[in-house]
């Protein structure tokens, strides 16, 4: 298992938060967002999602991957 933190801009309550886990367990992967650090850190298997459709699912959600 991989795991990555990456930094988000545009999160800021829990429909946010709400809105990133779920798009990340979609793919298989999951995700726990810090809203005061502004960061997501997620564990998925390298061999099964790639890091760019990680970000895909979070820009996709309306969120800024920095």
């Amino acid at each position: 298992m991989q795991h990555i933190t990456l930094k988000v801009e545009g999160m800021s309550c829990g429909h946010c938060v709400s809105a990133v886990e779920g798009a990340l367990k979609e793919l298989g992967a999951s995700g726990q967002v810090d809203l005061a650090a502004k960061t997501v850190t997620v564990q998925y298997d390298e061999s099964k999602l790639q890091l760019d459709a990680i970000k895909a699912a979070i820009e996709d959600q309306g969120y800024e991957v920095v």
